[in-house]
């Protein structure tokens, strides 16, 4: 993938842009299926947002960590995190555990290449198509660094999948609630009126291939 153009420093309290797709891309994966990409604006000011409404407003809703082949970290919070921000590094905090996310411009880098490396470059919108794990789809985001290396993804809510991460006979299309708020907010794209309407004409996806 080509790594995007990252903010320079005046973009460090620079309003975010207007929310909409910066470019789709759909990748086949092997064994079958489909990885759909939407990117979006990367700057502070917009991770900044996201990650609020991300840690801050959905804690309960998203399953959180790197998510590569061959490794899965999938964490969930059992309670409110504490959420920080210094020197361009978010902080999510339980206390017990915590993790770092470069998500702004970070000046005491020891050099402004490395700076650039640890800063979020690209984020994205995904939707994985026909695979097994999640009742044969996934909804979520990804984050790369200016390296080209993913630093985590965070998975949505699924229609094909309970609270207690079952798959569900019948999928609740309203699951999709939070992807589509996020879609609006930082694609511009008008939310459905009616989700379960919306998907009705969905096919359910089968776990068997």
């Amino acid at each position: 993938m080509t790594v995007a153009t990252l903010p320079d420093v005046a973009s460090d309290t620079a309003a975010a842009p207007s929310p909409r797709c910066l470019a789709r891309e759909v990748i086949a994966l092997p064994g079958g299926g489909t990885l759909e990409y939407d990117y979006f604006d990367a700057s502070p000011a917009t991770m900044e947002r996201l990650t609020d409404v991300l840690f801050k407003e959905h804690w309960r809703d998203i399953v959180v960590g790197p998510c590569i082949e061959g490794a899965v970290f999938e964490i969930r919070f059992e309670k409110a995190p504490k959420v920080t921000f210094l020197d361009g590094y978010l902080t999510v905090d339980l206390g017990y555990w915590h993790f770092h996310l470069c998500t702004g411009i970070h000046r005491q880098a020891p050099t402004p290449e490395v700076a650039r490396q640890r800063q979020v470059s690209k984020v994205a919108f995904f939707l994985q198509r026909g695979q097994r794990c999640g009742g044969g789809r996934s909804w979520g985001l990804r984050m790369w660094n200016g390296a080209g290396e993913q630093m985590t993804t965070v998975f949505l809510p699924n229609p094909y999948l309970t609270d207690e991460m079952k798959v569900s006979k019948t999928p609740d299309w309203n699951r999709l609630a939070l992807w589509h708020k996020l879609r609006e907010i930082f694609l511009g794209e008008p939310a459905p009126a009616d989700l379960a309407a919306h998907y009705s004409q969905e096919p359910h996806e089968s776990l068997h291939h």
